[in-house]
């Protein structure tokens, strides 16, 4: 487990294996009772009794429901860079084509599979400030999918990458989220043209930026 994950949304992080089993138990709980109930009906009486867990072991650990959707929400994004890290690892795609195929592709197989994660992905409405106090949750995210493109392109870790990355998730999450809403497997159509409009648009930036770099 990342002992830095959510740690600003949390009042203590597990250490102890027993600890740590109950951590994830009460996320596994609250992820459950956000597909059954939605956002608005989830409490924290009902996770603690969901995962079999003392409702005082929760509030060691959460202050509240927004602590414990924050967390999900970092371990949601934990498990998401993983596996696209992992992935382009082993298949190793050419050019920011690939990148996004794998990107989208994975994103999409965990709201087809994730527990929760079509309700709380990486955030959820109305909770702008879930993952990191200081910026809003797709400012966060976008951070760690730039260090990933910076290094994956060459590109350099900079203001103007961050531009690019944080208008392409803005892109992709307004795509997504249509596909999502039109079909509850994902609209296969949505799903391609998000790719496209994700390539065509990075392709341009990030030729840009090693253009500029060159120079």
């Amino acid at each position: 487990m990342n002992q830095d994950r959510a740690a600003g949304a949390l009042r203590r992080l597990p250490v102890q294996k027993r600890s740590v089993e109950r951590f994830e138990r009460l996320l596994d709980a609250c992820a459950e009772l956000l597909d059954e109930a939605g956002y608005a009906a989830l409490t924290t009486k009902e996770v603690a009794r969901r995962a079999e867990v003392p409702i005082g072991t929760l509030y060691q650990f959460f202050s509240d429901r927004e602590g414990l959707i924050g967390a999900l929400a970092a371990r949601n994004l934990e498990s998401f860079l993983a596996r696209v890290a992992d992935r382009l690892e082993r298949e190793a795609p050419a050019g920011i084509p690939g990148i996004v195929e794998v990107t989208v592709d994975e994103y999409v197989a965990m709201r087809r599979t994730i527990t929760g994660f079509g309700v709380v992905d990486f955030g959820v409405v109305g909770q702008d400030h879930i993952l990191e106090p200081n910026c809003d949750n797709n400012t966060a995210v976008a951070g760690s999918l730039r260090t990933l493109t910076a290094s994956l392109t060459g590109v350099q870790d900079n203001a103007e990458l961050e531009i690019a990355v944080r208008v392409a998730l803005e892109c992709a999450d307004g795509v997504l989220q249509l596909a999502f809403r039109t079909d509850p497997q994902g609209d296969p159509q949505l799903i391609a043209e998000c790719k496209r409009v994700l390539t065509s648009y990075l392709n341009d930036r990030i030729r840009l930026l090693t253009t500029g770099q060159q120079g």
